[in-house]
């Protein structure tokens, strides 16, 4: 495997906190030969407030409970519905800024709507992709000592209420979209490789399914 390959491992419909605990115990451990991974999730109803993220955003969580997590940003929904990617990527050796890893993530989230004909943009000061002022892509990252954790929230066909319970990202009155809503497909399955091909056209990636070991999520 060379250093421009990276190992996708698709981990279906999950709970936040053990993916996230596995994300973290992958990027302690690894070392300059870690092979890069991108994983691929969908997850059970969760708002996670990131590390600076002021509890007066969170307005009503009702019964979905709330995850004080180690990205930036504020806080955000995850559920069913909405494709979560997480690169796990060494941006030292791939000679990516963190800047850069920003603005590569929302580009191929830019050209994935295009291939729907959706029009999508960055917004200047608010990391993430937005269709006419909605946000349909939200993005919170976290870099330790050169590698890449966390990553990418993109709503393809989702319930939208719960952004209703939050200030979405710290923005009150943020509207949010989804791919369904805009025009687009309602599949996952439509939507994921369409995305999963532009973050590696981003990054020079070149992408080898891998299977989820058995003890990935154990505690």
């Amino acid at each position: 495997m060379n250093a421009t390959s990276a190992l996708v491992r698709d981990l279906g419909r999950q709970p936040y906190e053990p993916v996230w605990r596995a994300m973290q115990r992958l990027t302690d451990a690894r070392d300059a030969g870690t092979p890069d991974e991108i994983w691929v999730v969908e997850h059970d109803p969760v708002f996670t407030l990131g590390q600076a993220g002021r509890a007066e955003h969170v307005l009503m969580p009702g019964d979905i409970p709330v995850v004080h997590v180690d990205r930036g940003g504020q806080v955000t929904y995850h559920g069913p519905g909405q494709v979560v990617v997480y690169p796990l990527l060494d941006l030292k050796r791939l000679k990516v800024g963190v800047r850069d890893y920003v603005v590569r993530i929302e580009q191929a989230v830019i050209d994935t709507l295009g291939e729907w004909n959706i029009g999508a943009a960055r917004r200047d000061g608010a990391p993430g992709v937005y269709v006419a002022g909605a946000k349909v892509a939200a993005l919170g990252i976290r870099v330790r000592r050169g590698c890449t954790f966390h990553g990418l929230a993109f709503n393809v066909a989702m319930d939208l209420e719960p952004f209703t319970r939050i200030n979405p990202c710290g923005y009150e009155g943020l509207q949010v979209t989804s791919v369904l809503d805009l025009g687009g497909p309602s599949g996952m399955d439509a939507v994921k490789p369409v995305l999963l091909d532009a973050l590696a056209s981003q990054f020079g990636l070149r992408l080898l399914p891998a299977a989820v070991p058995p003890d990935l999520l154990a505690a």
